[in-house]
């Protein structure tokens, strides 16, 4: 009795030692982020350059991981005409995403561009709709109008606006909400699942691609005309390390818990962003009007988590493994921006 209860005990600790991981490694990763970007000292202000780096990296140990170490085995059925049709539309958009995410660092501060991020929901849900994925309600509407009205009373009260920012951090959002939707397709409709490790082994290098034209044009000229290139070798490992453990306590969360821990782990994350960014960044001024807002757009949003949860529980419990169908993952939090 002794031995299970201190088993049991042990197993709680490493649970919430997890728990503690995640929310650690996807906070630190979006002030890691917004320092290399506007840190004098690293001269890096470089969104599509560090993010192209994260995937590179991303790619590399990734298959490292699978085919070299074989520490994880990559699900088995992807075909050329899902990766086609699927993965490369989600490379794409997860490129957007990080790109346009992390641009919007340089204009805007770490706590006004976490409360933007809150209307996530309602972009997923009209796209959604769009593409026949959800159906239109009366309690959908009106959670979607209170995250609206949340994140509008937020950036009212946000006392340094700055539009381009605002247009670089919605743009992002339309394409992890579009990112999202792909996601649901390819494990809906083409029945595929996969843990977060071989989701990266085939969406990074699209990413990596698609990023990769963008800053031949648009960052390389800027940084040849700065001189020779100089890397800070140590802490761009550093960061595209972190990116990659972020990924991973994902997993580790997830595979101890579940997709409701990790959407409650990401709501206390918000919050610690927003409030600890107040502390570490000088362009971070948070008003009571800020808060205000953000909480209103919070408490929607956690009506939706727990909406989408419901719904996915009681589809999974109509269906087998015997109907021929895949009971897949819920799709994941995009973790390279936090």
């Amino acid at each position: 009795m002794a031995d299970r209860s201190r088993g049991f005990m042990r197993d709680e600790f490493v649970t919430y030692a997890y728990i503690l991981l995640y929310i650690a490694l996807s906070s630190g990763q979006i002030f890691f982020n917004k320092w290399v970007l506007s840190s004098k000292e690293i001269n890096f202000p470089y969104p599509l350059g560090l993010t192209l780096l994260h995937m590179i990296f991303s790619s590399v140990l990734c298959f490292l991981l699978t085919k070299v170490l074989k520490i994880v085995k990559v699900e088995e059925g992807m075909t050329l005409e899902i990766y086609v049709t699927s993965v490369i539309p989600i490379g794409a958009m997860f490129a957007m995403t990080l790109w346009l995410g992390n641009t919007a660092y340089l204009y805007i501060s770490v706590a006004f561009a976490q409360m933007l991020k809150a209307i996530m929901p309602v972009a997923v849900f009209i796209l959604g709709v769009a593409a026949g994925l959800e159906m239109m309600s009366c309690r959908m509407l009106l959670i979607m109008s209170i995250i609206s009205f949340g994140v509008l009373v937020a950036s009212y009260g946000e006392l340094n606006i700055n539009w381009i920012g605002v247009v670089y951090q919605m743009g992002g959002v339309v394409g992890e909400a579009l990112r999202l939707i792909f996601m649901e397709i390819l494990v809906k409709r083409k029945g595929i699942k996969l843990n977060p490790i071989s989701l990266m082994y085939y969406v990074s290098p699209c990413s990596a691609v698609c990023l990769f034209v963008p800053w031949i044009f648009l960052e390389k000229s800027k940084m040849d005309g700065n001189g020779p290139w100089n890397f800070h070798f140590v802490v761009l490992t550093l960061n595209s390390l972190c990116t990659f453990a972020l990924n991973l306590s994902v997993f580790l969360v997830i595979s101890h818990t579940s997709a409701l821990t990790i959407r409650v782990a990401g709501v206390v994350k918000d919050w610690v962003v927003v409030l600890v960014s107040a502390l570490l960044f000088a362009d971070t001024k948070l008003t009571v009007i800020n808060l205000f807002g953000y909480a209103i757009a919070i408490a929607g949003v956690a009506a939706y988590n727990n909406h989408k949860l419901k719904k996915e529980a009681s589809r999974v419990t109509s269906e087998t493994p015997g109907d021929g169908e895949s009971i897949p993952l819920v799709s994941l939090p995009n973790t390279e921006r936090g």
